[in-house]
This record gives structure tokens, C-alpha cells and sequence, in this order.
């Protein structure tokens, strides 16, 4: 009898045991999202945040996205496949992936950080437990001071064709950039014929189900680089913007009607506590690994 009681209780122990092990490795998945310009597996960037992520969080899956078929297309597509069409491409590589049923953590670096808002907003399975935005530009751009490394000749192109005609129906279904271009000069332009940006900060109206779902967040991080030459303006990182009928003075998100009026739960998000908002010195995505391992990783863990 006291042999069958031991050998019991040793079952026991080992199954507590492989449930603790199974717990201590079990990481949360990480999706991570490119941007201008860039591509899912440069070393020098996406695949260099990939491996120091890996070399951290032992045991961690990480899925730094691909539009397109290689590289070349998903670097194209960062400037001109439709922003709404590469949401719906990513939720349906989501939904694909076993590894995220269970939930997963989200970083998006520039434009990835809204894009993967958009995400977050209109896809909630499998559900998006943070979202980490590295200089995203949640409430859009007006103006590209400067682009980066290679790219600098398309992006002349894009001011071009931005001063003339941002907001008609064939640059907007084809440039991205176009696709969050806030014009504080041209409200009225913006939410009426923006086909991405005013869609989901809720500019034409309530989809109860971005704000529910947004909502469902546990942190959303925003990340501001202090030097930013890049964006414009850079508060937009932050959430801020322009004040309306200028482009001079800018506000921060508590003054705009879009956390006054909670249209998105923002408000809500913050008196709970889920969004935190971090500057870091340097200009657009300039940061360094001890930066991220002290202040990004800890989100992730």
C-alpha cells in the first residue's frame, strides 16, 4: 500500500514539474512588422531585432512578416501595395500560424506600428496581447523631411505626387504613404477620402468593434525618438498632431477630439493604466541594444 502511495505521489511531482518546465518555456510569440522601405529579414534591422529577441527569450517564436513573395516585393510593397490590402494578407497569415492561437505580442517599427494597430483593431483572433509601436506615426505625416539610406529617389517621387493630389482615389489606392497623410490644412479632404488612417482613428464615424477591440490590448507602447528628422511631426508618435487649420502648433493626444471624445478608448485605455508612452534619444529608429533589452524586452517577457 505504501509503495502504490509513492509511486503516486512521484507521478504527481513529475507532472508538477513538466507543468512548471512547460510554463517557464512556453514565451510568448512575437509578430514584428517593417517599415518604408525595409523588408522582414535585413540583417541590419528586422533580422538583426529577430536574433537579439531569440537570444534573450530563449525558446521564443519570432515572425518578422513578409508581403510578397521575397524580399524585392516586400520592400516594394512598403511604398506601393494598398495598406488595407496588406492588413488583410497579415491576418490571414495569423490566423494561419499555429504558433499564435494561443495569443502573441506585437512590435511595429515606423509605419508597421500602425499598420499593426489596424491589426489589432480588425482582427482579433488570434489576439494581440501588446502592441509595441517603434515610432509609428498613429495620427499620420505631413511631409517627408527625409527618407531613408537607398530610398531617398522614391521618396522625392512620393512629396511630388503627395503635393499633387494626396487624397484622389488613384494615389490613395496606390502609394502608401499617401494612405496615412493627415493634411491639417485639408481636414475635410482627409476624412472624407482617406482610405486607411481616418478609417481606423474613427474619423467618418464609430466601429464599436475597433474600439472594443483595441481596447482588449493588456499595453500599447509608443515609442518617440527625441531627434526625429524623419517624421513630421514627430509627436504623431506619441499620438499628437497638428492643431486643425495649421501646421505649425502641435497638440498632444489628451488634447484631441479623439481621446477627449474616446472615439477609439484611448481614454479609457489610459485611466487604466495601458498606454505608456517612452522617448528615447536619437533620430528616426536610432536606438541602442542595451536601450532595448532595458526598456523593450521586459514587454515581452
Amino acid at each position: 500500500m505504501c509503495s502504490v502511495k509513492m509511486a503516486a505521489l512521484r507521478a504527481v511531482v513529475v507532472v508538477l514539474l513538466g507543468l512548471r518546465l512547460g510554463f517557464a518555456a512556453a514565451a510568448v510569440p512575437l509578430v514584428i512588422w517593417h517599415g518604408m522601405g525595409d523588408s522582414c529579414c535585413n540583417p541590419q534591422s528586422m533580422g538583426y531585432i529577430k536574433k537579439i529577441v531569440e537570444d534573450k527569450i530563449p525558446g521564443i517564436y519570432v515572425l518578422s512578416l513578409k508581403i510578397g513573395n521575397n524580399l524585392i516585393q516586400d520592400m516594394e510593397n512598403s511604398f506601393f501595395m494598398n495598406v488595407n490590402d496588406q492588413v488583410r494578407e497579415v491576418c490571414s497569415q495569423l490566423a494561419k500560424d499555429p504558433h499564435l492561437k494561443g495569443g502573441y505580442n506585437a512590435m511595429g517599427f515606423s509605419q508597421g506600428g500602425q499598420f499593426l494597430r489596424a491589426v489589432a483593431q480588425r482582427c482579433p483572433s488570434p489576439p494581440m496581447l501588446n502592441l509595441i509601436s517603434v515610432g509609428g506615426q498613429h495620427q499620420g505625416v505631413y511631409g517627408f523631411p527625409r527618407c531613408p539610406g537607398e530610398s531617398s529617389h522614391i521618396c522625392d517621387w512620393i512629396r511630388k505626387t503627395l503635393d499633387l493630389g494626396a487624397y484622389t482615389q488613384a494615389v490613395q489606392e496606390h502609394l502608401v504613404q499617401a494612405e496615412y497623410w493627415h493634411n491639417p490644412l485639408k481636414e475635410e479632404d482627409y476624412r472624407k477620402n482617406s482610405i486607411f488612417l481616418a478609417d481606423i482613428n474613427q474619423e467618418r464615424g464609430i466601429n464599436e468593434t475597433y474600439k472594443k477591440n483595441l481596447m482588449a490590448l493588456k499595453k500599447f507602447v509608443m515609442v518617440k525618438f527625441l531627434n526625429d528628422t524623419m517624421v513630421d511631426p514627430p509627436i504623431s508618435e506619441w499620438f499628437g498632431f497638428y492643431k486643425s487649420g495649421q501646421a505649425k502648433e502641435t497638440i498632444p493626444l489628451k488634447e484631441t477630439s479623439l481621446y477627449t471624445e474616446d472615439r477609439l478608448g484611448l481614454q479609457e485605455m489610459d485611466k487604466a493604466g495601458k498606454l505608456v508612452f517612452l522617448g528615447v534619444k536619437g533620430d528616426h529608429l536610432h536606438f541602442s541594444e542595451e536601450w532595448f533589452y532595458t526598456t523593450i524586452l521586459p514587454f515581452l517577457q
